[in-house]
Protein backbone atom coordinates (compact mmCIF):
# COMPACT_ATOMS: atom_id res chain seq x y z
CA UNK A 1 0.00 0.00 0.00
CA UNK A 2 1.11 3.30 -0.43
CA UNK A 3 2.67 4.67 3.09
CA UNK A 4 1.27 8.10 2.50
CA UNK A 5 -2.29 6.48 3.01
CA UNK A 6 -3.37 5.53 6.81
CA UNK A 7 -5.55 2.52 7.82
CA UNK A 8 -8.03 1.42 9.59
CA UNK A 9 -8.33 -2.05 11.30
CA UNK A 10 -11.00 -3.94 10.96
CA UNK A 11 -12.74 -6.04 13.25
CA UNK A 12 -11.53 -9.51 11.34
CA UNK A 13 -7.70 -8.53 12.59
CA UNK A 14 -7.40 -6.90 8.50
CA UNK A 15 -6.60 -3.68 7.57
CA UNK A 16 -8.26 -1.06 4.78
CA UNK A 17 -6.71 1.88 3.65
CA UNK A 18 -8.11 5.15 4.66
CA UNK A 19 -8.41 7.05 1.07
CA UNK A 20 -9.90 4.67 -1.81
CA UNK A 21 -10.52 5.25 -5.08
CA UNK A 22 -14.62 5.13 -6.52
CA UNK A 23 -15.62 4.22 -9.73
CA UNK A 24 -19.41 5.65 -8.41
CA UNK A 25 -20.95 6.93 -12.27
CA UNK A 26 -17.37 6.00 -14.20
CA UNK A 27 -18.56 5.17 -17.53
CA UNK A 28 -17.43 1.26 -18.03
CA UNK A 29 -15.31 2.35 -21.12
CA UNK A 30 -13.57 4.92 -19.56
CA UNK A 31 -13.16 3.18 -16.42
CA UNK A 32 -9.90 1.54 -16.86
CA UNK A 33 -7.89 4.77 -18.24
CA UNK A 34 -10.04 6.48 -14.54
CA UNK A 35 -8.26 3.57 -12.76
CA UNK A 36 -4.71 3.54 -14.20
CA UNK A 37 -4.90 7.34 -13.64
CA UNK A 38 -5.50 7.19 -9.65
CA UNK A 39 -3.02 4.24 -9.27
CA UNK A 40 -0.28 6.56 -10.87
CA UNK A 41 -1.07 8.43 -8.63
CA UNK A 42 -0.67 6.31 -5.53
CA UNK A 43 -4.01 5.00 -5.23
CA UNK A 44 -4.34 1.36 -4.11
CA UNK A 45 -7.93 0.93 -2.77
CA UNK A 46 -10.57 0.69 -5.45
CA UNK A 47 -14.22 0.56 -4.49
CA UNK A 48 -16.56 -0.70 -7.32
CA UNK A 49 -20.10 -2.59 -7.86
CA UNK A 50 -22.20 -5.05 -9.31
CA UNK A 51 -24.66 -1.84 -10.31
CA UNK A 52 -22.03 0.38 -11.89
CA UNK A 53 -21.39 -1.78 -14.34
CA UNK A 54 -17.98 -1.62 -14.60
CA UNK A 55 -15.88 -4.67 -12.34
CA UNK A 56 -13.89 -5.48 -15.75
CA UNK A 57 -12.38 -2.01 -16.18
CA UNK A 58 -10.94 -1.73 -12.46
CA UNK A 59 -9.88 -5.34 -13.20
CA UNK A 60 -8.07 -4.61 -16.80
CA UNK A 61 -6.54 -1.70 -14.81
CA UNK A 62 -5.12 -3.65 -11.88
CA UNK A 63 -4.06 -6.23 -13.87
CA UNK A 64 -1.74 -4.47 -15.93
CA UNK A 65 -0.60 -1.81 -13.54
CA UNK A 66 2.37 -4.36 -13.30
CA UNK A 67 1.78 -4.27 -9.28
CA UNK A 68 1.05 -7.39 -7.46
CA UNK A 69 -2.65 -8.37 -6.56
CA UNK A 70 -1.45 -7.78 -2.47
CA UNK A 71 -1.09 -4.34 -3.40
CA UNK A 72 -4.49 -3.52 -3.97
CA UNK A 73 -7.73 -3.78 -1.68
CA UNK A 74 -10.77 -4.09 -3.80
CA UNK A 75 -14.36 -3.64 -2.99
CA UNK A 76 -17.39 -4.70 -4.67
CA UNK A 77 -20.84 -4.83 -3.96
CA UNK A 78 -24.19 -7.21 -4.47
CA UNK A 79 -26.35 -5.68 -6.95
CA UNK A 80 -29.64 -5.75 -6.00
CA UNK A 81 -31.64 -8.10 -8.38
CA UNK A 82 -29.16 -10.98 -6.63
CA UNK A 83 -30.37 -10.96 -3.27
CA UNK A 84 -31.29 -14.53 -3.01
CA UNK A 85 -28.71 -17.28 -2.17
CA UNK A 86 -28.34 -18.96 -5.39
CA UNK A 87 -28.42 -15.59 -6.98
CA UNK A 88 -25.73 -14.35 -5.15
CA UNK A 89 -23.39 -17.01 -5.44
CA UNK A 90 -23.80 -16.93 -9.21
CA UNK A 91 -23.58 -12.81 -9.27
CA UNK A 92 -20.48 -13.25 -6.82
CA UNK A 93 -18.75 -15.43 -9.58
CA UNK A 94 -19.30 -13.07 -12.20
CA UNK A 95 -17.50 -10.29 -10.25
CA UNK A 96 -15.12 -12.62 -9.27
CA UNK A 97 -14.77 -13.27 -13.22
CA UNK A 98 -15.19 -9.69 -14.24
CA UNK A 99 -12.24 -8.22 -11.84
CA UNK A 100 -9.78 -11.51 -13.25
CA UNK A 101 -9.27 -11.93 -10.00
CA UNK A 102 -9.51 -15.01 -7.62
CA UNK A 103 -10.82 -13.31 -4.66
CA UNK A 104 -11.83 -9.34 -3.41
CA UNK A 105 -10.80 -8.13 -0.57
CA UNK A 106 -14.04 -6.93 0.80
CA UNK A 107 -17.56 -7.44 -0.95
CA UNK A 108 -21.05 -5.91 0.64
CA UNK A 109 -24.55 -6.06 -0.09
CA UNK A 110 -25.25 -2.78 -1.71
CA UNK A 111 -28.63 -1.87 0.01
CA UNK A 112 -30.74 -4.00 2.66
CA UNK A 113 -33.93 -3.67 0.31
CA UNK A 114 -36.44 -4.26 3.48
CA UNK A 115 -39.54 -3.74 1.05
CA UNK A 116 -38.10 -7.06 -1.42
CA UNK A 117 -37.60 -10.60 -0.69
CA UNK A 118 -39.56 -11.11 2.53
CA UNK A 119 -37.18 -8.41 4.33
CA UNK A 120 -35.05 -11.27 4.43
CA UNK A 121 -31.35 -9.75 3.79
CA UNK A 122 -30.11 -12.46 6.73
CA UNK A 123 -30.46 -14.94 4.15
CA UNK A 124 -28.17 -12.67 1.84
CA UNK A 125 -25.61 -11.91 4.46
CA UNK A 126 -25.62 -16.05 5.43
CA UNK A 127 -24.77 -16.35 1.65
CA UNK A 128 -21.30 -13.16 2.15
CA UNK A 129 -20.54 -15.51 4.89
CA UNK A 130 -19.68 -18.35 2.56
CA UNK A 131 -17.62 -16.38 0.22
CA UNK A 132 -15.86 -15.53 3.73
CA UNK A 133 -15.18 -18.81 5.15
CA UNK A 134 -14.07 -19.92 1.79
CA UNK A 135 -11.49 -17.16 1.48
CA UNK A 136 -12.87 -15.41 -1.71
CA UNK A 137 -14.10 -12.32 0.11
CA UNK A 138 -11.05 -11.30 2.76
CA UNK A 139 -13.82 -9.16 4.41
CA UNK A 140 -17.26 -8.44 4.13
CA UNK A 141 -19.57 -5.79 4.97
CA UNK A 142 -22.89 -4.50 4.24
CA UNK A 143 -23.51 -0.93 2.78
CA UNK A 144 -27.09 1.54 3.60
CA UNK A 145 -27.48 -0.50 6.76
CA UNK A 146 -29.07 1.75 9.09
CA UNK A 147 -29.01 0.63 13.71
CA UNK A 148 -32.48 -1.92 13.19
CA UNK A 149 -30.99 -3.43 10.33
CA UNK A 150 -27.44 -4.23 11.84
CA UNK A 151 -29.23 -5.56 15.01
CA UNK A 152 -31.25 -8.32 13.17
CA UNK A 153 -27.80 -9.15 11.79
CA UNK A 154 -26.23 -9.01 14.90
CA UNK A 155 -29.40 -11.16 16.79
CA UNK A 156 -29.01 -13.65 14.19
CA UNK A 157 -25.85 -14.57 12.00
CA UNK A 158 -22.65 -15.67 13.15
CA UNK A 159 -20.21 -13.07 11.59
CA UNK A 160 -19.98 -8.84 12.41
CA UNK A 161 -20.19 -6.98 8.97
CA UNK A 162 -16.10 -5.17 8.95
CA UNK A 163 -18.05 -1.83 7.17
CA UNK A 164 -20.85 -0.39 7.05
CA UNK A 165 -21.00 1.88 4.09
CA UNK A 166 -23.18 4.81 4.46
CA UNK A 167 -23.82 8.36 3.41
CA UNK A 168 -21.94 10.24 5.02
CA UNK A 169 -20.83 14.39 4.55
CA UNK A 170 -20.80 17.81 6.42
CA UNK A 171 -25.24 17.88 5.53
CA UNK A 172 -25.40 14.73 6.82
CA UNK A 173 -22.83 13.40 9.38
CA UNK A 174 -25.12 10.44 10.23
CA UNK A 175 -23.67 10.61 13.42
CA UNK A 176 -25.38 8.20 15.33
CA UNK A 177 -25.27 5.72 12.92
CA UNK A 178 -21.70 5.70 12.97
CA UNK A 179 -21.72 6.15 17.05
CA UNK A 180 -23.55 2.99 16.70
CA UNK A 181 -20.66 1.41 14.16
CA UNK A 182 -17.97 2.07 16.61
CA UNK A 183 -19.91 0.58 19.50
CA UNK A 184 -20.11 -2.68 17.74
CA UNK A 185 -16.61 -2.35 16.04
CA UNK A 186 -17.60 -1.98 12.15
CA UNK A 187 -15.90 0.70 10.11
CA UNK A 188 -17.72 3.48 8.51
CA UNK A 189 -17.17 4.10 5.11
CA UNK A 190 -18.57 7.50 3.96
CA UNK A 191 -19.79 7.62 0.42
CA UNK A 192 -20.91 11.09 -1.28
CA UNK A 193 -18.06 12.50 1.36
CA UNK A 194 -18.89 15.74 -0.19
CA UNK A 195 -22.49 15.58 -0.88
CA UNK A 196 -21.94 15.02 -4.88
CA UNK A 197 -20.38 18.48 -4.95
CA UNK A 198 -22.89 20.30 -2.53
CA UNK A 199 -20.99 21.49 0.47
CA UNK A 200 -17.61 22.80 -2.12
CA UNK A 201 -19.64 26.42 -2.19
CA UNK A 202 -20.55 26.23 1.19
CA UNK A 203 -19.20 29.42 2.96
CA UNK A 204 -18.33 28.55 6.05
CA UNK A 205 -16.00 25.67 4.02
CA UNK A 206 -14.80 27.71 1.55
CA UNK A 207 -13.51 30.31 4.71
CA UNK A 208 -11.55 27.10 6.44
CA UNK A 209 -10.46 26.29 2.77
CA UNK A 210 -9.15 29.89 2.65
CA UNK A 211 -7.20 30.51 5.84
CA UNK A 212 -5.94 26.66 5.14
CA UNK A 213 -4.51 27.33 1.62
CA UNK A 214 -6.70 24.40 0.48
CA UNK A 215 -9.38 23.69 -1.71
CA UNK A 216 -12.57 22.86 -0.26
CA UNK A 217 -12.99 19.91 -1.30
CA UNK A 218 -9.13 18.81 0.21
CA UNK A 219 -11.35 20.35 3.54
CA UNK A 220 -13.89 18.50 3.97
CA UNK A 221 -11.90 14.83 2.59
CA UNK A 222 -9.39 16.11 5.42
CA UNK A 223 -13.05 16.47 8.08
CA UNK A 224 -13.79 12.77 7.33
CA UNK A 225 -10.66 11.41 7.63
CA UNK A 226 -9.76 13.22 11.19
CA UNK A 227 -12.82 11.78 12.43
CA UNK A 228 -12.22 8.29 11.42
CA UNK A 229 -14.24 7.88 7.65
CA UNK A 230 -13.06 5.60 5.23
CA UNK A 231 -13.30 7.63 2.21
CA UNK A 232 -13.32 7.12 -1.54
CA UNK A 233 -13.77 10.51 -3.82
CA UNK A 234 -14.49 10.00 -7.47
CA UNK A 235 -13.00 11.84 -10.53
CA UNK A 236 -12.32 11.50 -14.21
CA UNK A 237 -9.59 14.33 -14.01
CA UNK A 238 -6.70 13.25 -13.31
CA UNK A 239 -5.69 16.93 -11.18
CA UNK A 240 -8.65 16.25 -8.99
CA UNK A 241 -7.95 12.69 -8.54
CA UNK A 242 -4.33 14.15 -7.77
CA UNK A 243 -5.63 16.81 -5.67
CA UNK A 244 -8.00 14.11 -3.49
CA UNK A 245 -5.26 12.45 -2.92
CA UNK A 246 -3.09 15.23 -1.20
CA UNK A 247 -4.88 15.52 2.20
CA UNK A 248 -2.50 14.37 4.64
CA UNK A 249 0.18 17.51 4.85
CA UNK A 250 -2.48 19.58 6.66
CA UNK A 251 -4.76 19.17 9.60
CA UNK A 252 -8.14 20.84 10.76
CA UNK A 253 -8.04 22.29 14.57
CA UNK A 254 -10.91 21.88 16.37
CA UNK A 255 -12.85 25.09 15.88
CA UNK A 256 -12.62 24.45 12.02
CA UNK A 257 -13.77 20.70 12.36
CA UNK A 258 -16.56 21.69 14.69
CA UNK A 259 -18.02 24.24 12.02
CA UNK A 260 -17.93 21.71 9.70
CA UNK A 261 -19.84 19.00 11.73
CA UNK A 262 -22.47 22.05 12.85
CA UNK A 263 -23.68 22.22 9.13
CA UNK A 264 -25.58 18.81 9.41
CA UNK A 265 -29.26 18.97 8.51
CA UNK A 266 -30.39 15.83 9.45
CA UNK A 267 -31.77 13.31 6.99
CA UNK A 268 -33.26 16.87 4.95
CA UNK A 269 -29.09 16.55 4.03
CA UNK A 270 -29.46 13.48 2.30
CA UNK A 271 -28.56 13.07 -1.74
CA UNK A 272 -29.17 9.33 -1.94
CA UNK A 273 -32.16 6.69 -1.51
CA UNK A 274 -33.70 6.15 2.37
CA UNK A 275 -32.42 2.70 2.60
CA UNK A 276 -36.31 1.96 4.53
CA UNK A 277 -37.35 2.46 1.68
CA UNK A 278 -35.18 1.90 -1.03
CA UNK A 279 -36.33 -0.98 -3.66
CA UNK A 280 -34.51 -0.32 -6.81
CA UNK A 281 -33.40 -3.18 -9.01
CA UNK A 282 -35.18 -5.52 -6.45
CA UNK A 283 -35.80 -9.17 -8.67
CA UNK A 284 -39.67 -9.42 -9.82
Amino acid sequence: MSSTIPTISLNDGRTIPQLGFGVFQVPPEETRAAVETAIEIGYRHIDTAQMYGNEAGVGEAVNNSGLDRSEFFITSKLNNGFHEPDDARSAFDDTLKALGTDYVDLFLIHWPMPASYGGDFVQTWNTLEEFYREGRARSIGVSNFTQHHLGRLRAETQVRPAVNQIEVHPYLTNDALRAYNADNEIATEAYSPIAQGEVLTDPVITEIARQAGKTPAQVVLRWHIQRGDIIFPKSKTAERVRENFEIFDFELDGGAMGSITALDRGDKGRTGANPDTMNYGAKS
